[in-house]
């Protein structure tokens, strides 16, 4: 089996495969399929082989897009790294993974060269190894077989510590099967991409393109009103969005009517942003999906949001949800436990063989979530297991930010929650206790600048003389809340 677009190249040569909103530029599937053999014969030349994993650290860019099908060419493994992290995330990241090169871009070169992997900028005049100056190998195109390890991503750290999930191209292939029994493909359909590539929710979008033979537009991050302009200008029919996205973009004057399908998820879409959607004209879908399951799980038509604005729709074509109480046995409809998902786009494993002992039982993938299926097999998620917050449809956990706090040597404890923010849905809060009264909150944040990522800093700080707990000393976080004044 040859990668997607080489086989679209062979049957749909002519037709758009990709667009650069930023620059209104755009490849044909045959000059795609040019310059992704171009860059696959760079990547051999810097050694790459098949099986090896090639890490990408850079935003949405038509380089990212190249990359993800020169891996697939040579049948080397993409590793994409978040953009966003703090350099020691990275670096522990990396290593776990163990990529033979890092290819980065001059906003990402400072970090990359701080891996323990070879490195090199498809970005010219900095002071990494400019990719495009090493002349291409011969290529033999890789033979792949469907239980090949397509893509390693990492998730956003539900329980505080990133997994690294391994991607097979039937996963792909069957989430983009199953996407499109619930949304629809039509040859003329373009799908716009505002969320980062190296997050399952943008990567499935230009993937699933390639396999319908269908444009991709990528835009370079997201503004609400260059959003806007983007979808009529290139007559999308369909976006990927987080409902902060999609509440700025209602914000912004809406959607032409070219737009069949709005593919809302990351985070939890509240009942009357879907309802403001769709009384502005907005075929809102939202959705309930992991990094694990290839994105999504299930998906709510547009059609049906007006009547179940609270749920994310039913499991897609393959897929079933098992709801389990605290003893693992399945649930009947209505109760509420632990959403565990199996089928065809579940990942085989964690790269960590004690996280699939975690994470896998005999109903299949444990997500951490709380939820229910009505009578109706209608899906309602409804919280988390764990502490995590949602912010922005980036996730975070409060043990991992409070011990960056901790390490600040004016601070004696600290505890992190999630407070309701009516932009991100959530945000992150800190209580802390100080061990001198000279520690500042400006100090706190600028303690975190290198630490972690941007948007797993407190942005509500407060201090106290100690932190509340339970009887069995876990932290008490609603009374947390109380302290910061969020309740």
């Amino acid at each position: 089996m040859r990668d997607a677009i080489a086989l679209q190249t062979r049957s749909n040569p002519d037709a758009t495969a990709l667009v650069d909103a930023a620059t209104d530029s755009s490849w044909t599937f045959r000059e795609l399929d040019a310059e992704v053999e171009e860059t696959a014969g760079r990547l051999a030349a810097c050694g790459v082989q098949h099986g090896d994993r090639v890490a990408v650290l850079m935003e949405n860019r038509p380089a990212f897009v190249r990359l993800v099908f020169a891996c697939a060419r040579l049948g080397a493994v993409l590793v994409p790294l978040n953009a966003r992290l703090a350099t020691p995330e990275l670096r522990a990241q990396a290593e776990r993974v163990g990529p033979v090169l890092v290819v980065c871009e001059d906003d990402t070169a400072d970090a990359a060269r701080e891996l323990p992997v070879p490195a090199v900028s498809v970005d010219a005049g900095g002071d990494v190894e400019h990719f495009g100056a090493r002349s291409p190998d011969a290529v033999e195109p890789a033979d792949l077989s469907w239980t090949d390890t397509r893509a390693v991503m990492f998730t956003s750290g539900t329980t505080g510590d990133p997994k690294a999930v391994r991607l097979t191209y039937a996963n792909f292939a069957a989430s983009a099967v199953a996407s499109a029994f619930r949304l629809g493909v039509l040859p003329e359909d373009s799908w716009l991409c505002p969320l980062s590539l190296y997050h399952m929710g943008g990567l499935s979008v230009v993937l699933r393109s390639a396999l319908y033979g269908t444009t991709a537009v990528l835009t370079r991050g997201f503004d609400a009103e260059d959003v806007r302009d983007a979808l009529a200008t290139h007559h999308c029919t369909g976006v990927s969005l987080v409902p902060t996205m999609l509440s700025r973009l209602l914000d912004a004057g809406g959607v032409p009517d070219t737009l069949r399908f709005a593919l809302v998820g990351g985070a939890p879409t509240p009942p009357e942003l879907v309802e403001r959607a769709l009384d502005s004209g907005v075929p809102v879908c939202p959705t309930f999906g992991m990094t694990e399951t290839t994105s999504q799980v299930a998906t709510l038509h547009a059609t049906e949001a007006r009547d179940r604005p609270d749920s994310s729709g039913r499991p897609l074509l393959g897929t079933e949800v098992t709801v389990v109480g605290e003893d693992g046995d399945a649930l009947p409809a209505g109760e509420t436990g632990e959403l565990v998902v199996s089928g065809p786009t579940v990942t085989p494993g964690y790269l960590s063989a004690d996280a699939n002992d975690e994470r896998f039982c005999q109903h299949g993938l444990c997500t951490g979530d709380f939820g229910f299926v009505d009578s109706g097999g209608f899906l309602h998620v409804g919280g988390r297991q764990t502490d995590q917050i949602v912010t922005g449809g980036e996730n975070v956990h409060p043990e991992e930010v409070a011990a960056v706090l901790r390490d600040h040597p004016a601070v004696g404890d600290a505890a992190v929650v999630g407070v309701t923010d009516e932009e991100w849905g959530e945000r992150v809060a800190a209580l802390v206790v100080p061990d001198e009264e000279t520690v500042t909150t400006d100090d706190l944040r600028a303690f975190c600048e290198d630490r972690i990522a941007g948007y797993k800093h407190p942005r509500t700080i407060a201090f106290a003389e100690e932190v509340p707990r339970t009887a069995s000393g876990t932290v008490d976080r609603e009374a947390v809340r109380r302290d910061l004044g969020t309740e």
